[in-house]
């Protein structure tokens, strides 16, 4: 892949609020990235930027080597989705869908052969003559990728596209985007808060903090090897211990022992955080074994997922019960009950050290 979208150094700021702190970003050709995080993170700033609808204080933006910042927003080969969908409700499915092509003076044959195409391509060709009330969410939510896609923009820009759609149809949706960007090609960007589904869709995530990138990779290294303990917290379900560095693990507060985690490269004696997810905790009836590395606690509640059971167990000494994952074909699992003593084990390769 090449580099379609090169940001350097890009500031932006509102008053006294710092809304980017000097973003560096490369977006490659013919991928589907996410600009994930928190409200207030900078990710619809940047967004927004790319857009055209604002500008940054400082930095470069550029599309294929080309400025981007001095070009208004209708020259840009950009298109956007928004939240809202933004459709409209006098026209038929199909007028919108071909609305942004006569705008750019496509006429005749021509018109019709891509409006076709682009409704062929999101499944909408049985309702093309129907007006947007008539439709359902998700069908909505189809016509505005359909409208965004038809003009065949280098980049598309989607707002928060899944957020006014219930979580069955968001699942099928995630899965329906990620089938259009392979399918055309185009390079998606997805601006979301919600990390299952940017883990689900995106090629790469860049997780934003205060106006600044806290890491950037594929799904899988964000969720295995996060960066720091935001990273941890805030990417899926994660058990974070407080204590200080130690050899072989963490010197955890309020437990006279060393827990065991990777080597982490920090000093002994460092603040850290030791960081596991709840399926690599092994949870088994009983107390730990006399030469293991376990935790003994008792089951503070258990929530049945289908798939899954999630238990919390009350460790004496932590701040925090530590939440584990099993799956439902385990044999031991009709005995995890409320109030069970059991204990929690895991491998040191499995465990993180992060610093606080």
């Amino acid at each position: 892949m090449t580099g379609l979208i090169q940001i350097a150094a890009v500031e932006k700021s509102f008053g006294p609020v710092v809304a980017l702190a000097g973003i560096d970003l490369e977006i490659r050709e013919n991928e589907f990235f996410a600009l994930l995080g928190p409200s207030g993170c900078g990710k619809t700033t940047l967004l927004r930027i790319l857009a055209g609808f604002e500008t940054p204080d400082r930095g470069r933006i550029a599309l294929d080597g080309r400025d981007l910042v001095a070009m208004p927003a209708n020259r840009r080969p950009i298109n956007m989705m928004f939240q809202s969908y933004a459709l409209f409700p006098h026209m038929t499915v199909e007028g919108n869908v071909a609305y942004g092509l006569e705008m750019e003076g496509v006429r005749g044959p021509e018109l019709k052969r891509r409006t076709a195409e682009a409704l062929a391509m999101v499944q909408l060709e049985d309702v093309a003559r129907r007006k947007p009330h008539l439709l359902s969410g998700g069908q909505r939510q189809r016509v505005a990728l359909a409208r965004a896609l038809v003009k065949r923009p280098r980049l598309l820009l989607l707002d928060e596209p899944l957020a006014a759609l219930d979580k069955k149809l968001r699942d099928q949706m995630r899965l329906e985007l990620k089938r259009l960007q392979h399918e055309t090609g185009i390079t998606f960007l997805i601006v979301t808060h919600d990390q299952e589904e940017a883990l689900v869709m995106a090629d790469r995530i860049a997780l934003m903090n205060q106006g600044q990138i806290a890491q950037l990779g594929p799904p899988r290294a964000l969720y295995e090897e996060p960066a720091n303990r935001f990273v941890a917290d805030f990417i899926g379900l994660m058990n974070l211990i407080e204590g200080r560095a130690a050899p072989g693990g963490l010197a955890a507060q309020g437990l006279d022992r060393v827990l065991p985690a990777a080597e982490g490269g920090l000093p002994a004696g460092t603040p850290a955080s030791l960081a596991i997810r709840p399926e690599r905790i092994r949870v088994r009836p009983g107390t730990p074994t006399a030469s293991g590395d376990g935790l003994a606690g008792r089951v503070e509640s258990v929530a049945y997922l289908g798939q899954d059971l999630i238990l919390h167990v009350r460790v004496v000494g932590l701040a925090r019960p530590l939440v584990a994952r099993l799956g439902a074909g385990q044999e031991s699992l009709p005995e995890m009950t409320e109030g069970a003593a059991v204990a929690c084990e895991w491998t040191k390769e499995r465990a993180r050290l992060l610093t606080n």
